[in-house]
This record gives structure tokens, sequence and C-alpha cells, in this order.
């Protein structure tokens, strides 16, 4: 299956390398480019890609708004979102987290790392290494709105064991095939706890569950370095 990407990025340049890069694989291609937030988000409607690879700072609508718009949107509860961008803040991850971003890289990243990434997100797995999970999760937990569900403990209370197990390794950075290996089971076995865990959680996608596997103390945040 061809991989279907939205690029968005203020930068006429920027957006050419990508393309070229992108559609240099048989298994991706490039169906459009948005300048700014707002044609993202209406690009997104005319194409419903997998993945839209985003720019957070653009001028107008930037690509936060962009990314909420396209992620609380029903009708594009397919396409994921995978920020691409030179400002690595604390800040600017978190906000992209809670925004509905799927994955979070750098544009210092290789061009391995960005095909690993675009077919990661498009899989439906949230882009989180182990490193930099912990601090990006610590730092999204602070950022709290008025619309979100009141997270306890006892939201749990349905998944099973095993689930659970997955759901808290998935949260501490672990891949599918890492997890898989550890259990003795198959990564489709995971994938399946995975999605019913999100199903349960009523979370929209990888990254939603490890929040609450953080925000239900099934895993710990990190504590800071003395």
């Amino acid at each position: 299956m061809t991989i279907r990407v939205l690029l968005a990025d203020d930068q006429a340049l920027m957006r050419a390398t990508f393309r070229t890069l992108i559609d240099s694989c048989d298994d991706m291609e490039v169906v459009g480019e948005a300048s700014d937030g707002r044609e993202a988000v209406e690009l997104a409607h005319a194409h419903h890609p997998d993945v839209v690879l985003m720019d957070i700072r653009m001028p107008g609508a930037d690509g936060l708004t962009a990314i909420a718009a396209i992620c609380q949107d029903p009708e594009l509860s397919a396409t994921r979102v995978l920020v691409l961008t030179t400002y690595e803040t604390e800040e600017y991850v978190a906000r992209a987290l809670h925004a509905g971003a799927n994955g979070f890289l750098g544009k210092d990243a290789t061009v391995d790392e960005l095909f690993t990434g675009i077919r990661t997100v498009a899989s439906g797995q949230a882009l989180l290494s182990r490193g930099a999970t912990r601090s990006l999760i610590t730092r999204f937990l602070t950022i709290r709105t008025s619309h979100d569900r009141p997270v306890t403990p006892q939201r749990l209370a349905h998944l099973t064991t095993r689930e659970r197990e997955v759901m808290a390794l998935a949260a501490d950075g672990m891949s599918n095939d890492e997890i898989a290996d550890l259990f003795a089971i198959s990564p489709v076995t995971v994938r399946t706890h995975i999605q019913c865990a999100m199903a349960k959680l009523d979370a929209r996608d990888r990254a939603q569950l490890v929040v609450i596997a953080y925000q239900t103390d099934l895993v710990q945040p990190p504590r800071a370095a003395d």
C-alpha cells in the first residue's frame, strides 16, 4: 500500500526537498503541498492523506492550529500527523501532542529517520522514542484544558492484565517488536492488545494511550536529575 503524504511547510525549498525524497520511495507519494496551517487543513479535506508532515511555525494559521483542526475532525480520523520542525522545545512538542499529533521529528533527522517516522505514524503507532518520551510526557501532563476528561486509575479497570502490561511497556517507549520478544508472542498480538486498550480507553491513537498510562499512574514520570 502506498502511503499518501501531505506536506505543510512555509518554505518552498523545504517542501521541494521533502517531495523529492518522499517520491523516491516506492511505498510513498506526496499528494499535496501547503504553505500554512489553513491550507494544510483544506488540502487534508481534499486529499484525505495518510500522513501530514507538519511544520509548527508558519505564517497565518500555524501548525498547532492545523493539527488540532485535523485531529479533531471525524472526517479525517484516518489521517495521522507527523510534526517536523526546527523548534524542538519541550513546550512545542507537548503542545503538538496535546493537539493530537502522532509523532515528532526535528529537521535535523536523517533521511532514514524521516522515512521510518512516516511509516511508523502511518501504521497507527506513535513516534515516541524511549529517551524523549518520558520528558515530553511529563511536560505534556502539565498542559491541561477545561475540556480534558478527569483521569483516574479506575479508567483501567476494564483492561485485561496483559493489556495493562503491554500498555505500560508501550508508555516506556518499547516498540511492538520489542514487547513481542519480551512476552514471546507475535507483534500482531501486541498490536491487538494495543488496539483493544485504545478502544476501551477511548484513545485516538498510541500517543494518547501513552499519556493515559502516565495520567493513571500505570507508569511513573521520570524523576528529574539531581
